[in-house]
């Protein structure tokens, strides 16, 4: 089981700013695709930013982009996700997923069954 470890959820104001970190040590493939989904509560899971591995190609949700920026971390097989301009309907559990399957973003958010979802990392902006 290949484990996902994600960090920097918390609380912040209208406005400010949070970042996502996302560790995926055991994944052995050459390259991938990894991303973001979040969910809020009373709502489906959603996708909401994907980069692939090989060529830092991404991914973003229409009502992310512009103010959320996913890249690889200076770590090996790890992720970052900057928030910017958070709103309160940016509020959500996050999580970070993989999928052996998919080497590309493309179509990534089409779909919930992707092989490996991290705990999820809570997001609350509030004044």
């Amino acid at each position: 089981h290949l484990q996902i470890v994600e960090s920097g959820g918390g609380l912040v104001q209208p406005g400010g700013s949070l970042r996502l970190s996302c560790a995926v040590p055991g994944f052995t493939l050459d390259y991938y695709a990894i991303g973001w989904f979040r969910q809020a509560p009373g709502k489906e899971r959603e996708g909401v930013a994907c980069i692939t591995t090989n060529d830092d190609s991404t991914l973003y949700s229409d009502s992310v982009k512009g103010r959320f920026t996913i890249s690889r971390g200076d770590a090996m097989h790890t992720v970052t996700l900057q928030m910017n301009s958070l709103t309160a309907e940016d509020a959500a559990v996050y999580y970070c997923t993989t999928d052996s399957s998919w080497r590309t973003c493309e179509r990534f958010f089409s779909t919930v069954n992707h092989d490996f979802w991290g705990q999820g990392t809570q997001v609350t902006v509030s004044s």
